[in-house]
């Protein structure tokens, strides 16, 4: 028999309960997805929401989100109120249960809310528990009723802020008088620097684009936003009464094929849920759900698409059951109808997903009463019914559309067949180009570009692949790089903008052809990052505007037909320097020569030379382009891992990333020119090469 020490051993007492909201301040990641910018964010989503579903309701016409100068967070709606009379179970006031129970609300079948965003009841009380201090006030039955709280604790400030004496205290005070008529809540509060890293801010755009998008989703909504943390405060006010098809039109970038679609219908479904009986018991009862569909789409004669999804007002940014059924039912519906066209033949393949979202605009709604939510974040809808549901009512009311349009859509509708169409087209050209240039391996093909100077290495979480403007810096390249490992690709200045050209002219533009050809994992929807044949690919450029430019239309090729190695941190830009100081004087064990990667650093390092009396000689050099650096010099400031920088191309926000890759390197001028009018101020002239 084996004896077990008593340090090793697992038992009963090294089990933890946590406590209330306890287990929130324990584990936050798990209410509100992480402890950064983006968690306090949630919280702030969290109050907000709760101001929506009250408009939802019918009960709310103004929602005010306010940021001090304090750093504290106050949101304000005029709604009917968060209760303030005592629940019978616990004997506390509605305010106090809300904010400090776990799973406690109106939104759980009760009959206050048909519809909502909120689901778990831990909104309000997660924010709570992760406020240093939270104040509660809500204006009813012509009394403000006040309540305030730290870390979940309900009590008393001595002070206005979260620092100074607290004492602990249950119950509401009465701070006043209003109105009868009068109702309304206001949550204000300072989030926890115990928990929320030190660098955790509120984005203000960030607020603007989530107002935006609810006053669309809600008509009749007035949302306002005001930033009194500078000298002067800034306010901005969104009401759309056009809903998602003004939302729709809103997101649209590309010139239109067809004016805004609207279908909507409705659906049920039966559900088994926990019920509370009149004793008290929770028994499973098969209850009947009704679900709300509403969808506005429009087809533009651009490539990209954007599909926003959402339930009871709530984003679901990764889609889910409602998002499936919506596509289900545009490839199937619409298959049916270019067969019954005849812009498809009988023996011709079904156009695909892919196909028939080139071009698409749409903004997909549900609502329906206690929705599934993968997690308490609820970016994906799990609802099983809604996918066959919106299926139905998008198949039904599409068909109906393109059979039956009104007299002056007709030919809009036909259009937008012939779109779909061309894209299938467009696809299996392009698929058959890639299946005739693509190698199975580099040994097996001897069609890779003969100005590939490729490297010995197969391994590829450690080869790079360089991608080099010009032919003289190549040259130098070649010298410079570790040849085990660091490959080499030049191109020949400027290539092609694929941001405004087809799939067609990418794959004919040699330049495009030669980078796909040679990272050897495909292109669009068929890369597959798994057969890419180096672990980073950077693209080395001048250190001037023409470089930049390049970069730029790199970075745009990465973009739109590989993206996922942008995405998975695999794409870079050197940074070579801009200027290079001889000391004269160097004194010993100290290198001769200081590379310095913009004006701003050469100035003060000149000065620190100065003050340690260091000479240098004049003029210093200023790199024009790659091609004036030797070998040396290339390979220690920009090529050797041990001493480069390298600047990782990350997407951080991937709708945004679309838009300005649409308004910069698009083919609509128009937007483009407004850009650079209102930002010309902002140039530094000095920077530019003339």
């Amino acid at each position: 028999m084996t004896a077990v020490s008593t340090e090793t051993a697992y038992t009963a007492r090294h089990l933890s309960v946590l406590e209330g909201l306890e287990a929130v301040r324990k584990r936050p990641g798990m209410y509100i997805g992480s402890t950064d910018s983006r968690g306090l964010m949630h919280c702030l989503w969290e109050i907000v929401d709760n101001g929506v579903d009250e408009a939802l309701a019918g009960h709310c016409t103004r929602i005010e989100v306010e940021l001090h100068p304090d750093g504290s967070i106050e949101v304000r709606d005029n709604g009917r109120g968060i209760p303030v009379d005592i629940e019978p179970k616990t004997g506390l006031a509605g305010v106090e249960l809300v904010y400090t129970k776990l799973h406690a609300g109106g939104k759980f079948g009760g009959g206050a809310y048909a519809a909502s965003g909120g689901l778990h009841g831990v909104g309000a009380s997660v924010v709570n528990a992760l406020s240093s201090r939270l104040d509660v006030e809500v204006d009813l039955n012509g009394t403000t009723h006040a309540i305030s709280f730290r870390r979940g604790v309900p009590g008393v400030f001595d002070g206005d802020g979260p620092i100074g004496k607290f004492k602990k205290k249950s119950g509401l005070r009465e701070t006043g008088t209003v109105a009868r008529k009068v109702t309304g809540t206001r949550v204000r509060f300072w989030a926890d620097r115990q928990i929320f890293l030190p660098e955790a801010e509120v984005s203000l755009d960030e607020i603007h684009v989530r107002l935006r998008q609810t006053a669309f989703l809600v008509p009749g909504l007035t949302l306002s936003v005001r930033d009194s943390r500078g000298e002067e405060p800034a306010e901005e006010e969104f009401r759309f009464d056009g809903g998602i098809s003004e939302f729709t039109e809103f997101l649209a970038r590309d010139e239109a094929i067809c004016e805004v679609l609207r279908i909507q219908g409705v659906g049920h479904f039966h559900e088994t849920v926990p019920v509370l009986d009149d004793l008290g018991h929770m028994t499973p009862t098969e209850i009947q759900r009704e679900l709300t569909v509403d969808v506005a789409l429009r087809w533009g004669k651009g490539y990209d698409n954007t599909v926003r999804s959402f339930v009871n007002v709530i984003a679901t940014s990764k889609g889910g059951t409602h998002v499936n059924g919506f596509e289900r039912a545009l490839v199937r519906t619409l298959n049916e109808l270019l067969r019954e066209g005849r812009l498809l033949k009988n023996g011709d393949a079904p156009v695909t997903r892919e196909d028939i979202m080139e071009g698409l605009t749409a903004v997909v709604t549900v609502r329906v009463p206690e929705p599934q939510f993968e997690g308490q974040t609820k970016e994906i809808l799990g609802t099983a019914a809604a996918s066959r549901i919106v299926s139905h009512v998008v198949s039904r009311e599409l068909r109906e559309l393109f059979t039956d349009p009104p007299r002056r859509a007709k030919q809009q509708m036909r259009a937008v067949l012939e779109k779909i169409a061309a894209a299938a087209k467009a696809r299996i050209a392009a698929r058959e180009h890639r299946d005739t240039q693509r190698r199975k391996t580099a040994l097996e093909n001897s069609a890779l570009p003969a100005k590939l100077v490729d490297c010995r290495s197969d391994d590829v979480d450690r080869t790079e692949l360089f991608i080099v403007e010009g032919d003289s810096a190549l040259g130098t390249a070649r010298a410079a790089r570790d040849s085990e490992f660091q490959a080499l690709l030049p191109i020949r200045g400027k290539i092609l903008n694929v941001q405004k050209a087809s799939v067609a002219d990418m794959l004919k533009n040699a330049e495009c052809a030669a980078i796909i050809q040679v990272i050897g994992a495909g292109s669009g929807r068929s890369f597959d990052i798994e057969a890419a044949r180096y672990g980073k690919v950077i693209l080395m450029a001048d250190a001037d505007v023409d470089g930049a430019h390049i970069r730029c239309l790199l970075l745009t090729l990465f973009h739109r037909y590989m993206r996922p190695m942008v995405e998975a941190g695999r794409v870079f830009a050197a940074v070579p320097p801009l200027h290079r100081i001889e000391v004269t004087n160097p004194g010993r064990g100290q290198s001769k020569y200081v590379y310095c990667y913009s004006d701003a650093e050469l100035h003060k390092v000149l000065r620190d030379l100065e003050r340690r009396g260091k000479r240098w000689k004049d003029p210093v050099q200023r790199y024009k382009g790659l091609g004036e650096m030797d070998a040396d010099q290339l390979a220690e400031t920009t090529m050797e891992p041990r001493h480069r920088t390298l600047r990782r191309v990350r997407i951080e926000d991937v709708a945004e990333a679309e838009h300005i890759f649409n308004l910069l390197m698009g083919s609509d001028v128009a937007p483009r020119r407004e850009f650079i009018v209102g930002n010309a101020a902002e140039v530094d002239r000095d920077h530019i090469d003339a």
